[in-house]
């Protein structure tokens, strides 16, 4: 059974993604986006599918090319930042629109073991930061 909500009938991206994250890239089906978040370097992919809460929400071409562009993401952390460990994570808790979480863990990070949410405070990127992590990953991703 779909959860999608009523209305918007096209793609909005959702304020409070909006708010907490920079662009970084457009793939084919996803807005790739970086959480403003300097304890991790951390990715978010939102298909532009309007109405989309859950995986299923997509159909099945759609859910391929977002394994795709999810591994695309993927490696790009893992060419830019090298960490030991990549956390992937579509929850929708707070934020119900389909979005999907891909985050570089290293094993000295400030959260680690544990989940990055709850952790340890946001610590927004310096604008020199932003720009230089920004521009990393875009080389990364071929953008």
């Amino acid at each position: 059974m779909s959860h999608k909500p009523s209305t918007p009938s096209r793609f909005e991206l959702h304020p409070q993604l909006a708010n907490d994250t920079q662009p970084v890239a457009h793939l084919s089906l996803c807005d790739v986006l970086l959480m403003d978040n300097a304890n991790h370097p951390w990715l978010i992919l939102v298909p532009r599918v309007a109405n989309a809460v859950e995986l299923i929400d997509l159909d099945e071409a759609q859910q391929a090319e977002l394994t795709r562009e999810i591994a695309t993401a993927s490696r790009a952390l893992q060419t830019a930042f090298k960490p030991h460990k990549l956390n992937v994570a579509a929850l929708g808790n707070l934020v119900s629109q389909l979005h999907v979480h891909v985050i570089a863990r290293y094993d000295d990070d400030i959260a680690w073991p544990r989940p990055v949410w709850g952790s340890a405070d946001a610590r927004p990127y310096s604008p020199e930061t932003l720009i230089d992590r920004i521009q990393r990953l875009r080389d990364a991703l071929g953008a």
